[in-house]
């Protein structure tokens, strides 16, 4: 870590301990307990880690993105799924609200979510809106002081655990160019509806819901920004939700890697390690090499944010390899432990069906690709 600042190193340092010490030892019985047990987020609430890239006039730690990036790879390296909600929460969440919330919700909703005190949820996807978020289908109809939705989300993280969560809908008779619009949404409220808990490859200690909104009514100032300024919202924490996803594919593929090389030192075939045989030390040497690579890739496209330079290429490049490199890596770790990486003993099983998902929310490596090809003829 010689290329960090002593205050990137020491985030880095806090984390890691917390992921060695807390994340890692419970993370097999999260996921066959599919939930994540509230002493955790109060835990990292602690650590600021729950609103880190937010103003400490906000109450946020007003951490730089690298160090952001470098606390998510840790975490991850400790338990996939809790990263999955880190990164949710701290990006897109909070940073919507940091950048377009009014000062009534900052000071309602982003402080305490800031804080740690509750855990944020963001509703953009539905069945047939993905990647084609202009088409959704959820409906907010205007009613005196407030909007009334109906429709529904699928795979929301975190929708059943969230205190709040930011809801993108179509208003209907929309004077502007697109109807999308955001709202903020208090889960406690009367039509709030967990449709169904997803059940899962991986991350299974990570909630992923359908929800749906029944007559749900939203008051006029939870409405965030303008009618029609949705899009635009929804848009707009991609580059750090996309850098949040491929540090998490980092610290993943890290602990695959780590406990593949601790224990080809270990186990001993033909009378020496199996490190010793070359087929397993290439295999080991490829993996290492990927796995800097994706880390080099994620910390440029941070610090290009915290210079406040356009970073939507750099983003979706260290995503795409990042999250790919790390189911070859993954793969080959438990290639390496042989039939005991089969295994729910071991934790490469675990990690090996966790990380598939990197290549798919916060868009898909298709979506990546489409953005870093517009680059090049940009």
């Amino acid at each position: 870590m010689h290329d960090l600042t002593e205050e990137q190193r020491l985030v880095a340092e806090t984390a890691a301990a917390f992921s060695r010490d807390v994340l890692a030892p419970g993370a097999a019985r999260r996921d066959r307990e599919k939930a994540i047990e509230p002493a955790v987020f109060e835990q990292m609430a602690g650590l600021g880690f729950l609103g880190m890239t937010i103003s400490p006039d906000h109450d946020g730690a007003g951490a730089d993105y690298v160090s952001y990036a470098l606390a998510l790879m840790e975490v991850a390296a400790g338990d996939g799924a809790v990263s999955t909600v880190m990164s949710v929460h701290n990006a897109p969440f909070n940073a919507i609200l940091e950048r377009y919330g009014s000062d009534a919700q900052k000071d309602e909703v982003l402080k305490p979510a800031a804080r740690g005190e509750f855990i944020g949820a963001f509703g953009l996807t539905e069945s047939d809106a993905g990647s084609d978020a202009g088409a959704l289908k959820t409906r907010a109809v205007r009613r005196n002081d407030r909007y009334v939705l109906n429709g529904g989300k699928e795979f929301i993280t975190s929708g059943r655990i969230a205190g709040w969560a930011i809801v993108f809908a179509a208003v209907e008779g929309a004077s502007t160019k697109s109807p999308i619009t955001a709202f903020l949404v208090p889960t406690s409220a009367k039509g709030y509806v967990v449709a169904k808990v997803e059940e899962k490859l991986g991350q299974r200690a990570s909630d992923t819901c359908s929800l749906r909104f029944e007559d749900l009514e939203v008051p006029h100032e939870y409405r965030i920004g303008e009618e029609g300024e949705g899009y635009r919202i929804a848009l707009s924490s991609l580059e750090t939700g996309r850098i949040g996803i491929a540090a998490q594919s980092v610290g993943m593929a890290r602990a695959a890697f780590d406990a593949a090389l601790a224990y080809a030192k270990e186990r001993r075939t033909f009378g020496k390690a199996i490190i010793e045989h070359q087929a397993v030390a290439f295999r080991l040497a490829e993996m290492k090499a990927e796995l800097e690579a994706s880390r080099l890739l994620v910390l440029n496209a941070a610090r290009m944010k915290d210079a406040g330079i356009p970073c939507l290429t750099e983003a979706a490049i260290a995503k795409l390899y990042a999250s790919e490199a790390a189911e070859r890596i993954s793969s080959a770790a438990l290639q390496t432990f042989g039939g005991y990486g089969y295994l729910e003993d071991f934790p490469v099983e675990r990690i090996y069906r966790d990380v598939r998902v990197c290549q798919i929310y916060e868009g898909t490596s298709d979506i990546q690709k489409i953005i870093i090809a517009r680059g090049l003829n940009a």
